[in-house]
């Protein structure tokens, strides 16, 4: 019953908010983006079809383990989770995670709540270190490409913070992360008691998840590669649409370009991660990005735009699942 009214719920806002960004943008500022885009939208498009199947090849990775038969989920039952759970972060209005409850909804139908949870929880945690691995390749990128004095501070300001990051992921699941997670918050004033309540009546499920995050870590190392490098191979994968984008536009940049463009535009729009579908942030992290190498701002708003009409399509794509896995 809670899994139905959450998919009703994720599916009236998903509707909505689809709805108000179709009037936000304005259809024939869409269709005109189209036709400039030309036969590139095509790939475009595709590219984000290779992404999602990258993304659930990892996902599906940390959830089989061979001594839990019902782990065994079909893959094409995990790509339609993975869409869906995306479909409904890029509608969240804060912090983009209203599609990791949906994923352990849909996941705990096969398995144990707390494995589900444990899934999901690992996955996002290989999302982000995925993403720092990909700004730690790009810093490179940009030293090797522009390399200029202000360029060498700032990449070894934001290396030092993504070394930290790495440090602090890799420190902590040592010593149970969510456990040491709660513990953190309950030295906040407003939270204390909830989260000591919480704390007290879950305190066997949450040491359960941090097994199996300790264990993906320790014993599970080929699966935590694996997922790892899938997800690293998304991120690549992403590139490609902004420099098919570029290739609409008849504008000369390499791949590598690309890959600081998104680089630069992502850890921008990730900065600011309480808007919905990343509103405004984005499209200043590709002008931001652009002209950071040189190139006119006009180029990164047609391009945040033309994203933005890519996301429109998978988001509707993801939400159609919703009805489609409930009738089934």
């Amino acid at each position: 019953m809670r899994g139905k009214v959450y998919n009703i719920v994720s599916l009236i806002i998903g509707l909505g908010t689809l709805v108000y960004m179709l009037y936000e943008i304005g259809l024939p500022v869409i269709w005109d983006n189209i036709l400039v885009t030309g036969i590139w939208f095509v790939p475009v498009i595709g590219s984000w079809f290779i992404i999602y199947i990258l993304n659930a090849l990892a996902f599906r990775e940390i959830i089989y383990e061979k001594k839990l038969p019902q782990t065994a989920v079909s893959f094409l039952t995990v790509l339609q989770i993975t869409i869906t759970g995306y479909a409904i972060n890029y509608i969240t209005p804060f912090v983009a995670l209203g599609g990791e409850p949906y994923r352990v909804l849909q996941l705990q139908k096969q398995m144990p709540a707390n494995k589900a949870a444990s899934s999901v929880l690992l996955y996002y945690i290989m999302h982000v270190f995925s993403h720092i691995v990909f700004w730690i390749v790009s810093i490179g990128l940009i030293l090797f490409l522009y390399p200029t004095k202000n360029v060498l501070i700032s990449c070894l300001l934001t290396a030092c913070v993504f070394y930290f990051l790495v440090y602090w992921i890799l420190n902590k699941y040592k010593g149970g992360l969510l456990i040491q997670t709660f513990q953190a918050l309950q030295g906040v004033p407003f939270l204390k008691r909830k989260v000591t309540t919480f704390v007290e009546k879950k305190q066997d499920n949450l040491q359960e998840i941090d097994q199996h995050i300790i264990e993906l870590f320790q014993r599970r190392k080929v699966t935590f590669y694996a997922s790892l490098f899938f997800e690293f191979m998304a991120r690549v994968v992403g590139c490609l649409e902004l420099y098919f984008i570029a290739l609409a536009l008849h504008v000369d940049i390499s791949f590598l370009d690309s890959v600081i463009i998104s680089a630069g535009s992502s850890l921008f729009a990730n900065l600011v991660f309480f808007t919905p579908m990343q509103l405004g942030s984005r499209e200043g992290g590709f002008v931001l990005a652009l002209k950071s190498i040189g190139m006119a701002a006009s180029v990164g708003m047609f391009m945040s735009l033309v994203t933005r009409i890519r996301e429109l399509v998978w988001i509707f794509i993801g939400l159609l699942f919703i009805p489609i896995k409930s009738r089934r």
